[in-house]
């Protein structure tokens, strides 16, 4: 009875920037850079634990350009680990390191396999008799069909495919190698190990096409666990594919309603109430939360007059439920309670005179217009994860509810 194991993996992305969270905190940047390699590691110790026949990464192991060698030797280092260990990997290049993309290079060690950019073709695993068809993309953006040129199903051997693609699409990931399942189902292999979506996905079970989503989560748009899956083998059969979680950070969203909470140590309660179940999830990674404050709320005024304060309030929560619970962004979207009116002693009512301001064609055309300046001179990276420009409304909100809350000067 022929019986083995192989890990699939995908879009490591070694090398990420993180422009964005640099750019607020260098220290956390660099520790959520270093888990991005520590979970490659600890998918190496694994392979080698689990004793697997081999290793497929289906494209975007780097995340662009190499800014020195370091990263390519990383790569190398680990690969050469599984080298010593009697087990070979195959892979692809994804849009992020595709042969135009990536200009350096690190000699791999043999039992490394790369396939060609100009046709798909097929590597051998004589020991296990399996038979692996691949291609890799040769730019960054490839519109065609790839799946379409590989090559038929040897029989007698267990067919796998490799694909670095959006498949059938992705609201979150731009499209490349479009294909479809019927399309790949066609070519009659077992499994096909594909690329690129970073969520983990079963799309078929007959056959096996499966995205095994990113090793390691980089933003607050790539929440909850990541990893790569472990798929067993037996008489020419796929017999079982496990999720495997490898990631040392984990991206969290916590929604904090403040509804009928009228003073800060109250709010904060609430918010520290709402991040205990991730204590677990700390326990053995750095975990990285966006807040939403949300609800009517008497303190909303309060809660919106320093933000810088409040932040660090809930910093201070987040510590005391773990201390590697770190606050990734605070987003605060309480409203002010309809027959609240702010006391003023003045004749002039501010919350008056700022009713429907936003809604001011001329307001919007000046605010859209000074927003688009402020992110043309944002880093690429902090402006896409910030998205300014797709909260208009939200930072209008906060503006105003940031003015009345200043000029109240009131206490909770």
């Amino acid at each position: 009875m022929s019986r083995f194991q192989f890990v699939h993996a995908a879009d490591l992305h070694l090398g990420s920037p993180l422009t964005g969270l640099a750019g607020r905190d260098a220290d956390l940047a660099r520790r959520l850079a270093a888990a991005g390699r520590g979970a490659f590691e600890d998918l190496v110790s694994f392979a080698i634990e689990k004793a697997v026949a081999f290793v497929v990464i289906a494209g975007d192991i780097y995340d662009g350009d190499w800014a020195d060698a370091s990263i390519g030797l990383f790569f190398a280092r680990q690969v050469a680990r599984l080298d010593r260990a009697g087990i070979p990997v195959v892979m692809v290049r994804g849009n992020h390191d595709a042969e135009s993309v990536i200009t350096k290079s690190i000699t791999l060690p043999q039992s490394v396999h790369v396939f060609s950019t100009t046709r798909a073709s097929t590597h051998k695993l004589e020991a296990h008799r399996v038979a692996i068809h691949g291609r890799s993309f040769p730019n960054r953006a490839v519109e065609e069909n790839l799946s379409l040129t590989y090559p038929p199903a040897l029989p007698g051997w267990f067919n796998l495919g490799v694909l670095h693609t959006s498949c059938t699409g992705h609201a979150a990931h731009a499209t490349y190698a479009p294909c479809s399942i019927p399309d790949l189902a066609r070519r009659g292999y077992a499994y096909w190990a594909l690329g690129h979506i970073h969520e983990y996905q079963e799309l078929s079970r007959d056959p096996w096409i499966v995205f095994p989503g990113n090793l390691q989560g980089r933003s607050v748009r790539e929440c909850g666990p990541r990893g790569a899956v472990l798929v067993s083998v037996e008489d020419g059969q796929v017999d079982a594919v496990e999720h495997v979680v490898f990631d040392r950070a984990r991206f969290e969203t916590a929604s904090v309603d403040l509804a009928e909470v009228a003073a800060m140590p109250a709010a904060l309660e609430r918010v520290e109430a709402a991040l205990r179940p991730l204590a677990g999830v700390a326990a053995s990674r750095l975990v990285l939360v966006r807040v939403h404050l949300t609800g009517e709320s008497a303190a909303h005024d309060r809660l919106c007059a320093d933000r810088d304060e409040l932040a660090a309030e809930v910093q201070a929560a987040a510590h005391r439920v773990h201390e590697e619970i770190w606050l990734e962004r605070l987003k605060v979207e309480t409203r002010r309670p309809r027959e609240a009116v702010p006391a003023s002693t003045v004749t002039l009512d501010p919350t008056a005179l700022m009713a429907g301001l936003d809604r001011d064609p001329e307001f919007r055309e000046r605010a859209k217009a000074a927003l688009g300046e402020i992110v043309r001179k944002m880093p690429a990276g902090a402006a896409e994860e910030a998205d300014l420009e797709g909260e208009f409304e939200a930072l209008c909100a906060e503006a105003q509810a940031l003015v009345l809350g200043r000029l109240s000067g009131r206490t909770c």
